[in-house]
Protein backbone atom coordinates (compact mmCIF):
# COMPACT_ATOMS: atom_id res chain seq x y z
CA UNK A 1 0.00 0.00 0.00
CA UNK A 2 2.91 2.36 0.61
CA UNK A 3 3.65 2.28 -3.14
CA UNK A 4 0.14 1.91 -4.56
CA UNK A 5 -1.86 4.52 -6.48
CA UNK A 6 -5.62 4.13 -6.58
CA UNK A 7 -8.49 6.21 -7.87
CA UNK A 8 -11.63 6.08 -5.74
CA UNK A 9 -14.59 6.40 -8.10
CA UNK A 10 -18.33 6.69 -7.67
CA UNK A 11 -21.04 7.10 -10.29
CA UNK A 12 -24.61 8.29 -10.01
CA UNK A 13 -26.80 6.78 -12.72
CA UNK A 14 -30.40 6.57 -13.89
CA UNK A 15 -30.45 2.90 -12.86
CA UNK A 16 -28.29 -0.18 -12.40
CA UNK A 17 -28.10 -1.60 -15.94
CA UNK A 18 -25.37 -0.10 -18.16
CA UNK A 19 -27.18 -1.45 -21.25
CA UNK A 20 -30.24 0.71 -20.62
CA UNK A 21 -29.29 3.26 -17.96
CA UNK A 22 -27.02 6.30 -18.11
CA UNK A 23 -24.30 7.99 -16.04
CA UNK A 24 -25.42 11.30 -14.53
CA UNK A 25 -22.44 12.17 -12.34
CA UNK A 26 -18.89 10.96 -11.71
CA UNK A 27 -16.77 11.73 -8.68
CA UNK A 28 -13.23 10.62 -8.07
CA UNK A 29 -10.33 11.20 -5.72
CA UNK A 30 -6.81 9.73 -5.90
CA UNK A 31 -5.40 7.68 -3.04
CA UNK A 32 -1.63 7.72 -3.42
CA UNK A 33 0.69 5.86 -1.07
CA UNK A 34 -1.91 5.79 1.69
CA UNK A 35 -2.97 9.43 1.35
CA UNK A 36 -6.26 10.79 -0.01
CA UNK A 37 -5.37 13.67 -2.36
CA UNK A 38 -8.29 16.03 -1.86
CA UNK A 39 -6.69 18.71 -4.05
CA UNK A 40 -7.01 16.31 -7.01
CA UNK A 41 -10.65 15.36 -6.37
CA UNK A 42 -13.09 15.95 -9.22
CA UNK A 43 -16.80 15.76 -9.79
CA UNK A 44 -18.48 16.03 -13.16
CA UNK A 45 -22.17 16.13 -13.89
CA UNK A 46 -23.13 14.43 -17.14
CA UNK A 47 -25.92 15.39 -19.51
CA UNK A 48 -27.84 12.26 -20.52
CA UNK A 49 -28.30 11.50 -24.23
CA UNK A 50 -31.04 13.32 -26.12
CA UNK A 51 -34.48 12.02 -25.17
CA UNK A 52 -33.31 10.40 -21.91
CA UNK A 53 -34.83 11.76 -18.72
CA UNK A 54 -33.52 11.31 -15.22
CA UNK A 55 -36.89 10.05 -14.05
CA UNK A 56 -37.42 8.61 -10.58
CA UNK A 57 -33.68 8.17 -9.97
CA UNK A 58 -33.60 11.89 -9.08
CA UNK A 59 -35.18 11.03 -5.72
CA UNK A 60 -31.93 9.23 -4.76
CA UNK A 61 -29.21 11.52 -6.09
CA UNK A 62 -31.16 14.78 -6.53
CA UNK A 63 -29.83 15.26 -10.06
CA UNK A 64 -32.76 16.60 -12.05
CA UNK A 65 -33.15 17.08 -15.79
CA UNK A 66 -32.83 20.86 -15.49
CA UNK A 67 -29.71 20.56 -13.29
CA UNK A 68 -28.04 18.43 -15.98
CA UNK A 69 -29.18 20.42 -19.03
CA UNK A 70 -25.91 22.38 -19.23
CA UNK A 71 -23.63 19.52 -18.19
CA UNK A 72 -21.10 17.96 -20.56
CA UNK A 73 -21.99 14.72 -22.35
CA UNK A 74 -20.28 11.55 -21.15
CA UNK A 75 -18.07 11.52 -24.27
CA UNK A 76 -16.40 14.71 -22.96
CA UNK A 77 -16.03 13.54 -19.37
CA UNK A 78 -14.87 9.98 -20.13
CA UNK A 79 -11.37 11.00 -21.35
CA UNK A 80 -10.84 12.93 -18.09
CA UNK A 81 -11.71 9.84 -16.07
CA UNK A 82 -9.51 7.57 -18.18
CA UNK A 83 -6.61 10.00 -17.80
CA UNK A 84 -7.10 10.03 -14.01
CA UNK A 85 -7.19 6.20 -13.99
CA UNK A 86 -3.96 5.83 -15.99
CA UNK A 87 -1.48 3.86 -13.87
CA UNK A 88 -3.92 3.57 -10.98
CA UNK A 89 -6.09 0.86 -9.47
CA UNK A 90 -9.82 1.59 -9.58
CA UNK A 91 -11.29 1.68 -6.08
CA UNK A 92 -15.03 1.62 -5.39
CA UNK A 93 -17.59 0.24 -2.97
CA UNK A 94 -19.50 -2.48 -4.84
CA UNK A 95 -17.13 -1.87 -7.74
CA UNK A 96 -19.04 -4.01 -10.26
CA UNK A 97 -21.34 -1.05 -10.95
CA UNK A 98 -18.49 1.34 -11.75
CA UNK A 99 -16.63 -1.31 -13.76
CA UNK A 100 -19.73 -2.15 -15.81
CA UNK A 101 -20.67 1.46 -16.56
CA UNK A 102 -17.09 2.52 -17.38
CA UNK A 103 -16.71 -0.57 -19.56
CA UNK A 104 -19.95 0.12 -21.41
CA UNK A 105 -19.04 3.77 -21.93
CA UNK A 106 -15.59 2.99 -23.31
CA UNK A 107 -16.98 0.21 -25.49
CA UNK A 108 -19.44 2.69 -27.00
CA UNK A 109 -16.90 5.51 -27.37
CA UNK A 110 -13.78 3.53 -28.34
CA UNK A 111 -15.01 0.03 -29.21
CA UNK A 112 -12.87 -1.37 -26.37
CA UNK A 113 -13.06 -1.87 -22.64
CA UNK A 114 -10.15 -0.64 -20.49
CA UNK A 115 -8.12 -3.23 -18.61
CA UNK A 116 -8.68 -2.31 -14.99
CA UNK A 117 -7.29 -3.64 -11.76
CA UNK A 118 -10.03 -3.16 -9.20
CA UNK A 119 -10.22 -3.05 -5.42
CA UNK A 120 -13.73 -3.31 -4.01
CA UNK A 121 -14.16 -2.05 -0.44
CA UNK A 122 -17.35 -4.11 -0.17
CA UNK A 123 -15.36 -7.30 -0.86
CA UNK A 124 -12.62 -6.22 1.56
CA UNK A 125 -15.24 -5.53 4.23
CA UNK A 126 -16.81 -8.95 3.62
CA UNK A 127 -13.40 -10.55 4.13
CA UNK A 128 -12.81 -8.60 7.35
CA UNK A 129 -16.21 -9.38 8.86
CA UNK A 130 -16.90 -12.93 7.66
CA UNK A 131 -17.03 -15.62 10.30
CA UNK A 132 -15.42 -19.05 9.89
CA UNK A 133 -18.34 -20.13 7.68
CA UNK A 134 -18.00 -17.09 5.43
CA UNK A 135 -21.19 -15.53 6.84
CA UNK A 136 -21.44 -11.82 7.54
CA UNK A 137 -23.95 -10.49 10.02
CA UNK A 138 -25.11 -6.95 9.48
CA UNK A 139 -24.99 -4.65 6.49
CA UNK A 140 -22.01 -4.21 4.18
CA UNK A 141 -23.37 -0.97 2.73
CA UNK A 142 -20.88 1.88 2.55
CA UNK A 143 -22.33 3.79 5.50
CA UNK A 144 -22.52 0.64 7.67
CA UNK A 145 -18.95 -0.37 6.78
CA UNK A 146 -17.74 3.12 7.67
CA UNK A 147 -19.53 2.97 11.03
CA UNK A 148 -17.93 -0.41 11.74
CA UNK A 149 -14.52 1.27 11.40
CA UNK A 150 -15.46 4.33 13.47
CA UNK A 151 -15.63 6.68 10.49
CA UNK A 152 -18.11 9.57 10.37
CA UNK A 153 -21.29 9.34 8.34
CA UNK A 154 -21.74 11.18 5.05
CA UNK A 155 -24.88 11.85 3.04
CA UNK A 156 -25.14 9.11 0.40
CA UNK A 157 -25.79 9.29 -3.34
CA UNK A 158 -23.44 12.14 -4.17
CA UNK A 159 -20.65 10.97 -6.48
CA UNK A 160 -17.70 12.85 -4.99
CA UNK A 161 -18.80 12.31 -1.39
CA UNK A 162 -19.24 8.57 -1.99
CA UNK A 163 -15.82 8.35 -3.70
CA UNK A 164 -14.22 10.08 -0.71
CA UNK A 165 -16.16 7.81 1.66
CA UNK A 166 -14.81 4.73 -0.13
CA UNK A 167 -11.26 6.13 -0.09
CA UNK A 168 -11.39 6.72 3.67
CA UNK A 169 -12.96 3.32 4.22
CA UNK A 170 -10.14 1.60 2.36
CA UNK A 171 -7.53 3.30 4.54
CA UNK A 172 -9.36 2.10 7.67
CA UNK A 173 -9.66 -1.41 6.21
CA UNK A 174 -5.95 -1.46 5.36
CA UNK A 175 -5.08 -0.44 8.94
CA UNK A 176 -7.28 -3.30 10.20
CA UNK A 177 -5.65 -5.76 7.79
CA UNK A 178 -2.15 -4.63 8.80
CA UNK A 179 -2.98 -5.30 12.45
CA UNK A 180 -4.30 -8.77 11.57
CA UNK A 181 -1.48 -9.69 9.21
CA UNK A 182 1.33 -8.12 11.20
CA UNK A 183 2.84 -6.63 8.05
CA UNK A 184 2.21 -4.11 5.32
CA UNK A 185 -0.83 -4.83 3.17
CA UNK A 186 -0.09 -5.82 -0.41
CA UNK A 187 -2.39 -5.36 -3.36
CA UNK A 188 -3.04 -9.11 -3.48
CA UNK A 189 -4.29 -8.95 0.13
CA UNK A 190 -7.13 -6.77 -1.07
CA UNK A 191 -8.24 -9.48 -3.53
CA UNK A 192 -8.32 -7.29 -6.59
CA UNK A 193 -9.93 -8.49 -9.75
CA UNK A 194 -8.93 -7.58 -13.26
CA UNK A 195 -11.55 -6.52 -15.76
CA UNK A 196 -11.49 -5.90 -19.49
Amino acid sequence: MSQLELLALDLETTGLDPRTDHVLSLGWVPVVRGQVLLAEAHEHRVRPPEGVEVGSSATLHRLTDDALADAAPLTEVLPLLLDALRGRVLLAHHAALEVDFVGAATATAYDARPPLTVVDTLAVEHRLRADVNGEVHGSLRLDAARRAHGLPGYAAHHALTDALAAAELLLAQVADLERRLGREVLLRDLRPRRSG
